[in-house]
């Protein structure tokens, strides 16, 4: 019997179609461990994709197999012990192995199936149905970049960018239309030169006329420049308009007492979540860390969640600086701006209202989307009831409550859920 064994390489995305086909059997798990992977990046981490683990007991396949009982007569090959009518004994149900330790009383051990997906695959499967809302399309959504590209040739330009190959072909081309004509009357006159040459009695006279006019076409072949201005095609490079887009994102935090650490790790996955959004839509997008108490200050990420602050809280010196920061850097004419605030809800109950003033006239008409979220397990208080109010009056201004770490993903996909028609 013979055997053929293919040994050659499979072609470059010939897996596609079953990748394909086992991401949408699968979906349900790979986005839960797609959702679990978020919290263990960086806010800016969205370089690469994704190892997920899919269970074990999720991956098996239907298979057909001998049932139990029945009358069968069937006898194996290689059999050299058992004839047709033996009667065999049932085995004890369990067995003894031969290990050192005890058997699992949950069946047959198995690891769990490791599958690595893309960064297109990863943001796909994590913001599947979401959007950002209440987005309009205007001349603020794109700004106009240029890029240069190659268009053929030009007459004019820089030494840097003159194309020698052009170049020589045109000095060529120009050499043999002005001395064409010129090199067929010397083929001429050097033939006549060689037939009186050769011809006995010859008048010298004549001879010496056609050297002179022979020497004269040489010279007026030989003064044609070897390459001339005119000859010089340089690379031309002409800017296309490209549309882009741009937007910044304001993280901003409450550091007071009041904030444990496990409260700060819980608004870093809503901000990775927000991020990682953004840059679906955005193709550059700035962040910007505002931490407060009584006093606001940029910083930077590493700063921002783990730095250790005591003291009260007032929110409106977050909200100031973040309006600084916005009309110096980021003018609402050329930036998108989007703003997610986390806090446990404390203030002072005489700086809420200020916070509602400064939302109101200063930093919502500047802003595309205005998220906050409101980190705690006890009653609300004055900051969540005049964030209400601008709720109820402002579309593009959202709040949500979040208890505990389960509540993350859920409330950022309400907070970002796709509005029907």
């Amino acid at each position: 019997m013979t055997t053929f064994i293919d040994r050659r390489l499979n072609a470059k995305g010939k897996s596609t179609v079953n990748r394909q086909r086992f991401i949408r059997r699968y979906k349900n798990q790979i986005k839960q461990s797609v959702a679990d992977a978020v919290t263990k990046r960086s806010v800016t981490d969205v370089d690469s994709g994704e190892n997920v683990s899919v269970p074990a007991k999720d991956i098996r396949q239907p298979h057909f197999h001998q049932g139990q009982g029945g009358y069968r007569q069937r006898i194996y090959p290689g059999n050299d012990q058992f004839i047709k009518g033996d009667q065999l004994e049932r085995p004890e149900q369990g067995g003894q192995g031969s290990g050192d330790g005890d058997a699992s009383d949950s069946g047959e051990g198995q690891d769990n199936f490791m599958f690595d997906v893309s960064k297109e695959e990863y943001l796909d499967l994590l913001f599947e149905d979401l959007e950002l809302p209440n987005l309009e399309e205007n001349q603020l959504d794109k700004l106009i970049q240029y890029k240069t590209h190659r268009a053929g040739f030009t007459n004019s330009g820089v030494p840097a960018n003159i194309n020698i190959v052009r170049s020589l072909r045109g000095s060529l081309a120009r050499r043999t239309a002005m001395t064409a004509s010129k090199r067929r009357q010397l083929k001429v006159l050097q033939q006549q030169l060689q037939e009186l040459e050769n011809t006995p009695g010859a008048s010298a006279d004549a001879i010496i006329a056609l050297k002179q006019q022979i020497a004269a076409l040489t010279k007026q072949i030989a003064a044609v420049p070897f390459i001339d201005t005119f000859d010089l095609r340089y690379n031309n490079f002409v800017k296309h308009p490209v549309p882009t887009s741009q937007a910044v994102m304001f993280c901003l935090m409450d550091v007071s007492g009041s904030m444990d650490q496990a409260t700060k790790e819980m608004a870093k996955r809503f901000y990775i979540l927000l991020y990682l959004f953004l840059t679906r839509t955005y193709e550059n997008l700035d962040v910007v860390f505002i931490r407060h108490h009584t006093q606001a200050k940029e910083v930077d990420e590493q700063e921002f969640f783990y730095s250790q602050e005591t003291g009260g809280t007032i929110v409106s010196s977050a909200l100031k600086l973040m309006h600084e920061i916005q009309q110096q850097r980021y003018p609402s004419n050329d930036w998108n701006v989007y703003v997610a605030q986390a806090s446990d809800g404390d203030n002072w109950a005489d700086d809420s209202p200020n916070c509602h003033r400064w939302l109101e006239k200063k930093i919502l008409p500047h802003v595309r989307y205005f998220s906050y979220i409101e980190i705690t397990t006890r009653a609300h208080q004055t900051l969540w009831r005049e964030y209400q109010k601008l709720a109820q009056t402002n579309d593009h201004f959202a709040m949500q409550h979040i208890k505990s770490v389960s509540d993350i993903y859920p409330v950022f996909r309400e907070l970002f859920k796709r509005q029907s028609a």
